[in-house]
């Protein structure tokens, strides 16, 4: 029987910015790069003067994150590379951990791939788990990531594996008493693991405590023939099935809302208008 060849896909994020990727492969095969942020700056109420009455220039302050990661895949190893989406909740986590609203958080990111918005978050949250399915040896390199970046965190960040196909874990199960914010990051790209996602979803806001599920994506448009127009189908089916999900459970009351992409950018990427968030909060228990 004939098979259609697998193709394989690039995050579009490498031709974008010099991330100073290693030339020289991994002994997996895959690449090394440094993703540079600068740290946001402290707001002090005003002007500082030295004592001699100079004004004081706060100078940015800069890190990077070390990922190693794959410079292409087939579709269902995309969560080897790095793609917007992550630096988009990286971005977020960065604005809010420095406003200080990530220190009694718990969170949850699930599809995490390299680990990269986990990471950051790390840097000011109370714990994270980290977790994705575990294909390709995906979990062995977020661990190999979480070495290469330990050195940051705030919080311990625990590696384990989520599938959205599968009843949750015993060892998720007992995480799930604490967490109270998730990270979902470009995990809407294929309609059947949409579906899969959004039962996930619908399972983490109907489990104590309350918590918030933040989503980012990348409308991503295609031309089809019987519209005659550019669509975004997998958005689509998102919203849809997002909304069915709600109807179900109207009684827990869910808050629904498109966060706006107008918070401060520090990691360099392409901040795409086809880049959106959204936030689903659970109703009190």
């Amino acid at each position: 029987m004939f098979q259609m060849p697998e193709y394989e896909v690039t995050s579009e994020i490498y031709s974008e910015c010099d991330y100073r990727t290693a030339k020289t492969p991994t002994i997996h095969g895959n690449v090394v790069s440094e993703f540079p942020f600068e740290y946001p700056r402290i707001e002090n109420g005003g002007a500082l003067c030295d004592e001699d009455g100079d004004l004081i220039v706060e100078r940015k302050k800069h890190g990077f994150i070390q990922i190693e990661h794959s410079i292409s895949t087939v579709l269902p190893l995309v969560g080897l590379q790095v793609w917007r989406g992550a630096l988009l909740l990286a971005d977020l986590a960065l604005h809010w951990g420095h406003a200080g609203k990530l220190s009694d958080t718990t969170l949850l990111e699930v599809g995490a791939g390299t680990g990269l918005s986990s990471f950051v978050t790390a840097m000011y949250a109370k714990r994270v788990i980290c977790t994705d399915v575990n294909i390709g040896g995906i979990l062995d390199l977020i661990k190999v990531n979480v070495k290469r970046n330990e050195n940051m965190f705030k919080s311990n960040v625990v590696v384990t594996e989520l599938d959205f196909t599968k009843e949750f874990s015993d060892s998720i199960k007992r995480e799930l008493s604490s967490v109270n914010l998730v990270f979902a990051a470009d995990v809407i790209y294929d309609d059947r693991l949409t579906e899969s996602f959004m039962k996930i979803l619908e399972e983490l806001l109907n489990t104590p405590p309350t918590k918030s599920i933040i989503i980012a994506l990348e409308k991503r448009y295609v031309f089809t023939v019987a519209d005659l127009e550019s669509v975004a189908p997998c958005y689509e089916t998102f919203l849809s099935l997002l909304e069915k999900c709600n109807c179900r459970n109207l009684k827990h009351q869910w808050t629904i809302e498109q966060i706006p992409v107008d918070f401060p950018q520090y990691f360099k990427y392409d901040r795409v208008k086809e880049l959106v968030l959204w936030k689903i909060t659970s109703g009190t228990f």
